[in-house]
């Protein structure tokens, strides 16, 4: 009897525990905590084996997640260093080894964030998990069709790279965020939402997580009259100021920043002079 297998065995005997169960050679416990239904002796059960808290071989009725397929996993526990917890229907959970995960701890999964993963044993028994590669996720996924474009999509983060990430959307298709197209890398197992910005022939999308012009007007609009009238309703920037002196103070670009002033401008609540600008004050 070998962790990480699946058995046909015959009831031994109940005890107050559980069930002894038999192979004709071996008898382990099956906990009746781990038992779906009542059994009775001579009866022919199928269980799965798996190493307990204490290292010790023990049997359950139910057959894990992702032991016969990747399946959506929920993660538990993450230990720095360690890697990350999955739970698979079973009362020992597996791990995702820290070496699978993204080198940098930060974009690694937390706890509640679903992962595709298949369930494994290894050498010494011990329950992993092991990822879905990019090969599975698109042989799983379905064609977008051409007239997604400028939709709104969302689905979950499951390869990052450096050039940008890969997500699987809710309806199954396979999208790809460069890294231009995101203010901060998202981590593994996020849920995002974005716009499809390209359909491509083999039916994979192109994602942006940046908002649109002019959700993107709001907030820089937003941000400049926080800091406007933090200063008192007056401030040295202007449409002429210098694009670093702009990317310096609001983290936007000179084009964002004299669109989103245009707005306060057209809006009447600010107005410019000589490099300043002003708040306008109320009549």
């Amino acid at each position: 009897m070998e962790t990480g297998t699946v058995l046909e065995l015959t009831v031994d005997r109940e005890t107050p525990l559980g069930y002894m169960l038999t192979d004709g050679e071996e008898t382990i416990l099956l906990h009746r905590n781990e038992a779906t239904r009542e059994l009775a002796e001579d009866e022919t059960v199928e269980v799965f084996l798996y190493s307990d808290q204490k290292s010790r071989i023990t049997a359950t009725m139910t057959i894990p997640k992702g032991l016969n397929g990747h399946e959506w996993v929920e993660v538990v526990e993450v230990l720095p260093g360690l890697g990350a917890f999955v739970h698979i229907g079973i009362a020992k959970d597996a791990l995702i080894p820290s070496d699978d995960l993204p080198v940098f701890e930060d974009i690694w999964p937390q706890v509640g964030d679903q992962l595709l993963c298949r369930v494994k044993t290894d050498r010494r028994g011990k329950l992993i998990g092991k990822l879905a590669t990019q090969d599975v996720m698109l042989d799983r996924s379905i064609k977008a069709p051409s007239n997604l474009l400028n939709n709104n999509i969302q689905g979950t983060i499951y390869r990052l790279l450096k050039v940008g990430s890969y997500m699987i959307t809710n309806e199954g298709y396979v999208g790809f965020i460069h890294h231009s197209e995101r203010k901060e890398e998202p981590r593994l197992g996020k849920v995002v939402e974005g716009r499809v910005i390209d359909v491509k022939e083999d039916g994979t999308i192109n994602v942006s997580l940046m908002p649109r012009k002019q959700d993107a007007m709001d907030d820089d609009s937003k941000i400049i009259m926080e800091y406007l009238e933090a200063r008192g309703g007056a401030m040295p920037y202007s449409d002429k100021s210098a694009p670093e002196d702009i990317l310096e103070r609001f983290q936007i670009s000179k084009g964002a920043f004299k669109r989103a002033m245009g707005k306060l401008m057209k809006d009447g609540l600010v107005t410019q002079s000589e490099g300043w600008t002003y708040k306008k004050k109320e009549e």
